[in-house]
């Protein structure tokens, strides 16, 4: 199997798991956004953890000690996955699953102008018209929540810097995901001590259930972030973005069709919008690549042109005189 093959099996893995997410982050409740939060960073820690050691893998840190700035792309990675998981059950455990999910509608539009902004791309008349028309859906999404939909702009925005800056990593996918997280540990670990000992913590209160699911929210956690950085270091961000679409079709089905959240006609055109948004942006995108791959073939099968007689005559052997 190809490295981009493989990518995108795990880039489906990870958003396939991503798009029923809400299901599972309901059932914590009721524990708060922040005590659900400092569990999935603690419990993916110790999940990784265990998972480096089954691998003998533990070394890396030294290595990784000396990379002073690998380290800094870890602290900025650790911090906008810290806002995005944040944002994200604060969304779901107040009934908003439908705005979460047009934040990773949004996503691949915020790929595209990441690209512009910090890769310096430039950006095709087509894709220009996609950000335009998504620029218009938020407006009208506005007008319909009457407030600009800050949910769904702080997860795209922050899992958009998320994808770039481990795009630029290039950091294995578990390594990567121990450092990000065991940098949030102890301020996590500081927040349930800080609860327990005040007696606002859900955890080991509720039920035996409610406790295994916390503790498992490590794993629920680190297995679709471990698919999902497997797939960064093997697409280019066009491909991460295509597929995300997968995760947000889902989450809106779960918004919509299992916790009956309203879908009012100004709303659903707003995503009429940024759904026509993303077709311009698809189609303009694999337009490109049937262009790319066809201009690859046709220079392979176009022969090298002959060298010229100069070059010719500076390889033949010189006359010696007799």
């Amino acid at each position: 199997m190809t490295p981009q093959r493989l990518g995108y099996l795990y880039g489906f893995g990870a958003y396939l798991l991503w798009g029923f997410f809400p299901i599972y982050l309901k059932l914590l409740r009721p524990a708060g956004p922040l005590e659900i939060l400092a569990h999935r960073i603690v419990w993916s820690v110790a999940f990784v953890a265990l998972l480096l050691a089954a691998q003998r893998n533990i070394g890396f840190l030294r290595a990784l000690a000396r990379r002073p700035r690998a380290l800094a792309g870890i602290g900025a990675a650790a911090a906008l996955i810290a806002v995005n998981w944040g944002t994200y059950i604060y969304g779901v455990n107040s009934d908003r699953v439908v705005e979460t999910a047009l934040g990773y509608f949004i996503n691949p539009l915020v790929v595209v102008l990441l690209g512009v902004t910090v890769l310096r791309e430039r950006l095709r008349p087509a894709q220009w018209v996609a950000l335009g028309v998504g620029g218009l859906a938020v407006a009208v999404l506005t007008v319909d929540y009457g407030h600009v939909p800050y949910l769904a702009l702080t997860l795209a925005l922050s899992f958009g810097g998320y994808g770039l800056v481990k795009k630029r990593l290039g950091l294995p996918a578990a390594e990567g995901l121990f450092v990000e997280s065991a940098v949030l540990a102890l301020p996590a670990l500081g927040y349930l001590g800080w609860l327990a000992a005040s007696g606002d913590a859900a955890f080991g209160h509720v039920s035996a259930g409610h406790t295994a699911l916390l503790v498992l929210a490590g794993a629920a956690t680190a297995v679709p972030l471990l698919l999902f950085a497997g797939a960064a270091n093997r697409l280019p961000l066009t491909g991460l973005g295509m597929l995300q679409y997968l995760a947000p079709i889902l989450q809106l089905g779960c918004g919509v069709l299992i916790f009956h959240e309203p879908m009012p006609p100004a709303r659903l055109a707003g995503f009429a919008l940024v759904w026509l948004a993303l077709i311009v942006f698809t189609v303009d995108a694999l337009r490109q690549t049937r262009r790319a791959r066809a201009a690859s073939r046709l220079a392979a099968a176009v022969p090298e042109p002959a060298p010229p007689p100069s070059a010719i005559l500076h390889f033949l052997p010189r006359q010696t005189g007799q």
